[in-house]
């Protein structure tokens, strides 16, 4: 172990240690998950993990039912507590979040630390192309970038093609989305004869989707705003910002050492991931102690860094976040993430967007997918043929394709729902 990740991780053990100090007796929520925990000033990672259960969302979801309507994880009286956020309940119902003061400025210092390693400064301006709901993840970003002094501007409560025309107006220098949304927006622009040469954007930070760290997503985005950048980072409503880029390792993301104690673990064993295999991350945040989550299983797949990279960065992730655990499907053997589907068809410019099909219902899983095309290459002629046999090339797999109306299928402002599943 390198000096580095001894000073790391003392400094971890010692937010740890008083976290837990704090919680293990005022947290209803967390009290009796912590009964078998040792004496706080004898912990060690390896006693941590012996004795907290893990927490998964699950169980927040039945404490908020249960004792309605922010739950019990609250180290303080709700007094304390001046944020109130949710997720966005795409895996069920939605859990609600209450900070601290404190803690929501910890979560603003975490996306300055995202800005400032992408290199984004004050003097540049950034256009926020979301609504402005519940969602915790665009008010941080919105209050972050403000505290730095950059000119913030809001794109809440418009249409697409107001916001392209917005951007391109208030010469905005930085775009903060997720990456289907930016592919939206430069396609929107086209098919309003908007030249791309008139936009400012030389940043594009995007989150909620894995397209940022994926080569083939990453390429499309920059190819469509021509001058740009596209940086990826990732975080959650019930933790705040978790990681932000590598300045040295492409396609890459870093985790908040200082904020969180990481695990990855295999989601059937429970037990570590080996090193050089995928795996959930489980997280404890250190520094958001009002309402805190131990050992949270985020339903993350993520892949470290090779060996000769952590000992550098002992927690970076290869490619990102790879997907959803309840989102890889096995179909005939064969294991497909959402990722590589997405990698897939964006090397293929005549597609606007597409839906994958996934019947359950019968004996065996059965895959198909919906392809609309750019309206220039409605009517090329190979184009499904084509998408069919990259298809089979990379999945060994033959998985049919076939062509929608244009426009026909969904777009997507937040997190993309491409993937439709038909059970029994």
């Amino acid at each position: 172990m390198t000096d580095k990740e001894n000073l790391v991780e003392g400094l971890q053990l010692e937010k740890l240690r008083h976290l837990l100090g704090l919680v293990r007796d005022s947290n209803r929520f967390y009290k009796p998950l912590l009964a078998e925990l040792p004496p706080v000033n004898e912990l060690t990672f390896e006693s941590f993990c012996a004795a907290v259960p893990f927490t998964t969302k699950d169980m927040l979801s039945e404490d908020q039912a249960k004792y309605p309507p922010f739950g019990s994880n609250h180290t303080f009286p709700i007094e304390n507590y001046c944020r109130f956020h949710q997720t966005s309940g795409s895996t069920g119902n939605p859990i609600r979040w209450l900070d601290t003061a404190e803690d929501w400025q910890t979560l603003l210092n975490a996306w300055k630390m995202v800005y400032q390693s992408i290199g984004i400064v004050p003097k540049d301006r950034i256009y926020f192309a979301f609504s402005f709901g519940p969602f915790l993840g665009f008010w941080t970003a919105f209050e972050a970038a403000g505290q730095m002094g950059m000119l913030c501007i809001p794109g809440g409560g418009l249409n697409t093609l107001a916001r392209v025309k917005a951007i391109f107006e208030n010469r905005a220098t930085v775009l903060c989305c997720t990456p289907t949304y930016a592919i939206h927006l430069a396609h929107t622009a086209r098919a309003h004869a908007l030249s791309m040469d008139h936009s400012s954007i030389r940043h594009i930070v995007v989150a909620e989707e894995p397209g940022g760290s994926i080569p083939e997503v990453k390429q499309k985005i920059e190819a469509l705003w021509p001058g740009s950048r596209v940086h990826d980072h990732h975080g959650m409503t019930e933790t705040g910002p978790v990681t932000y880029p590598c300045a040295h390792r492409i396609h890459t993301l870093r985790v908040f050492e200082s904020n969180f104690f990481a695990e990855i673990i295999d989601p059937v064993t429970l037990r570590p991931a080996h090193p050089e295999s995928s795996g959930e991350l489980v997280l404890t945040t250190l520094t958001r102690v009002g309402s805190p989550l131990i050992r949270y299983r985020t339903g993350d797949l993520v892949k470290l860094t090779p060996a000769e990279d952590r000992l550098i960065h002992p927690m970076g992730f290869e490619g990102g976040i790879l997907g959803r655990v309840d989102d890889m499907i096995i179909v005939r053997g064969v294991n497909i993430f959402p990722s590589a589907v997405d990698a897939i068809l964006s090397q293929f410019g005549e597609v606007a967007e597409y839906q994958v099909n996934i019947d359950q219902s019968g004996a065996m899983t059965e895959i198909s997918i919906t392809v609309e095309l750019q309206p220039q290459a409605e009517h090329e002629t190979g184009i499904q043929s084509r998408i069919e046999s990259a298809l089979r090339n990379h999945f060994n797999l033959r998985i049919p394709v076939c062509m929608a109306p244009m426009n026909s299928l969904p777009r997507f402002e937040m997190k993309s729902r491409r993937w439709i599943r038909k059970q029994t």
